[in-house]
């Protein structure tokens, strides 16, 4: 039976890679179904991701292959099977929009994810994870105990094998260790405004300046705080009329929309890391 899987790869840009490429997966009897590249004459670097079938190999033989094929081209690659939805954990405080979009839209078949636990420092969404029967696991945060709820953290998101960890509102700074052990496995979303307002009720901050755009972004999760690999970003046009609900809410849609889209990315295996940026092939 077929199979399909999804190989993305980075290395330094040289003559032939996509000939290469496609030549690997011919010999192997790998069926090329979509495929897309790009060259960054900034930093020399050629990404590629290509989506195949093959019946010859399995999995396990391909990426054995694949690990030789790359090594003198100094090549970063991976392979990843279609058929397994991306192990995913969800941490959220009290403000549950994304939380609740993420689970509509994992239930209705629009993300190729498998979310495994909800994790929270507050009670407030336990009903609603019951609801799509999925575990919820309150673990308390304060400034005394913060290092070891972070190591009740982590301990769930390995048992669960997450693949992915999503900060769906999650209002806790998380230590600079446990960034690095999430590293380009966790997706955070903030708001982003012009100018940017920090700390409480930035909608309240918002309506006081008379902002005209009210924005989102969504970036991998780093140690620099809200500084990490951006992966998307929207705005809403506001003006004078608007009050501070409705500021509160078009951002809560804006939130929903940007980070939903960046799931999805991610799950796809469409977003390659190029340093501080990302390269994303839609």
């Amino acid at each position: 039976m077929s199979k399909t899987y999804i190989l993305t790869l980075s290395c330094p840009d040289r003559l032939g890679l996509v000939h290469s490429v496609s030549g690997f997966l011919l010999e192997r009897g790998g069926n090329i179904e979509e495929a897309a590249q790009y060259n960054d004459p900034d930093t020399g670097l050629f990404f590629m991701r290509v989506q195949f079938s093959c019946v010859r190999l399995t999995f396990e033989d391909l990426r054995g292959q694949l690990d030789h094929f790359a090594k003198p081209l100094q090549m970063k690659c991976t392979l990843h099977s279609t058929q397994q939805p991306m192990r995913t954990v969800i941490l959220v405080s009290k403000e549950g929009h994304c939380l609740n979009d993420l689970l509509f839209r994992w239930k209705s078949g629009l993300l190729p994810v498998d979310i495994r636990a909800i994790i929270s420092n507050h009670r407030e969404f336990y009903q609603l994870a019951a609801s799509y029967n999925v575990p919820f696991h309150h673990v308390p945060v304060s400034a005394h105990s913060k290092a070891l709820s972070e190591a009740k953290q982590l301990e769930i998101i390995e048992s669960e094998g997450a693949e992915l960890v999503v900060l769906a509102r999650y209002m806790q700074i998380l230590s600079d260790d446990l960034c690095r052990k999430l590293a380009g496995r966790a997706i955070n979303i903030h708001h982003s405004f012009l100018p940017s307002f920090k700390g409480a009720k930035p909608y309240y901050q918002a309506h006081d300046r008379g902002v005209k755009l009210i924005g989102a972004t969504a970036h991998y999760v780093t140690a620099d705080l809200d500084e990490g690999p951006i992966i998307e970003q929207d705005v809403a046009r506001a003006d004078h009329s608007k009050t501070v609900e409705d500021l509160t809410a078009m951002g809560r849609d804006t939130e929903s929309q940007v980070l939903a889209r960046a799931v999805k990315w991610h799950s796809e295996h469409r977003v390659l890391q190029n340093g501080h940026k990302t390269v994303i092939f839609k």
